[in-house]
């Protein structure tokens, strides 16, 4: 059962500046994520203020040599947009974007929520006063953790949900934030919070501030760019492990790019290991293995995710030798 607040669309920014400064206030964009939280008493509020009416932060247009993403338009149209595969060529994020969920939630998600997710863990998500949330007890290592992180724990083992933010780190893209102070940009890869620097937060957001938009640069010329998702179920599923590539070419050889990895880290995961590992290199099923090597450099599973370290070996591979 949902508890009981009272809920506000707002019709301007201002607005929803002026509402989001009460006290247990939170900001709803498509929803999904918010509802699903205040059912399962991950956290309480009095008031939620949806942004559900502010055309201005829809759409998907031009900026510079690149893209523009307001953040609240849906996972779906990102997912379709000719802008996105066709003049601009981000097949990494219009992949992405795809893979989400089932096609209900990306008709109702939006990209701004979609990064700003909370984890799905079910200590988390369940009735247990666990450290994220103020708790002194990760669950997870002594419990259920086939789903849980591989790489970059710290005292709590959460996999970041979102697929279309590892898309966004291999791309180098800008996250627009606005509050009643004014606005800020960050960079996405500085966007999310490891839980060694802060456990109970997610995100650099602080109280009042809202995503606006999501700026691309454009990719250099001879750039090819891939998402590869794994998961349980073939749809209406998080990612057991996936990687996001975004490889610069000269002829055969790479010459520079980003990789990430999703489904295996409290972060949308930076593969740099992966990228020292092809650059200057062609693509070569050799390269690609020793690249899946590098992937799992430092991975730590618990008692029962270790099937993610070849997983995660493999999926790199194979989506090396794909991108060719």
């Amino acid at each position: 059962m949902l508890p009981r607040f009272s809920y506000v669309r707002a019709q301007s920014l201002d607005e929803a500046f002026a509402q989001l400064g009460a006290a247990d206030t939170r900001v709803s964009a498509g929803g999904s994520d918010l509802l699903g939280c205040l059912r399962d008493e991950v956290f309480t509020c009095e008031k939620v203020v949806s942004l559900s009416r502010l055309d201005g932060l829809r759409g998907i247009a031009a900026n510079g040599d690149g893209l523009r993403i307001g953040a609240m338009t849906r996972v779906a149209e990102v997912a379709a947009d000719p802008t996105v595969n066709g003049r601009y060529r981000y097949p990494v994020l219009a992949q992405a974007a795809a893979s989400v969920a089932s096609p209900q939630l990306r008709n109702q998600g939006t990209i701004g929520g979609n990064i700003c997710q909370k984890p799905r863990c079910w200590y988390y998500r369940g009735e247990f006063h666990c450290k994220r949330k103020g708790g002194d007890t990760c669950y997870a290592p002594a419990g259920e953790n086939q789903y849980h992180c591989i790489l970059g724990g710290a005292g709590c083992y959460i996999v970041h949900p979102s697929d279309i933010a590892s898309a966004l780190v291999v791309l180098g893209a800008t996250v627009r934030i606005a509050s009643r102070e004014g606005t800020r940009t960050v960079p996405i890869e500085q966007f999310h919070v490891s839980p060694r620097d802060d456990i109970q937060r997610e995100t650099v957001l602080r109280p009042g501030e809202v995503v606006t938009a999501i700026d691309i640069p454009a990719l250099p010329r001879g750039s090819k760019s891939s998402y590869r998702k794994v998961r349980a179920r073939g749809a209406w599923d998080f990612a057991l492990a996936g990687v996001a590539l975004a490889l610069q070419f000269n002829g055969t050889t790479v010459t520079g790019g980003r990789v990430a990895l999703s489904g295996v880290a409290p972060v949308p995961w930076r593969a740099q290991a992966v990228e020292q590992a092809i650059i200057g290199k062609a693509l070569t099923p050799e390269v690609a293995a020793q690249a899946g090597e590098a992937a799992v450099q430092g991975a730590t599973p618990l008692k029962r995710n270790g099937y993610k370290v070849p997983l995660v070996r493999n999926v790199v591979r194979e989506a090396l030798l794909a991108i060719v």
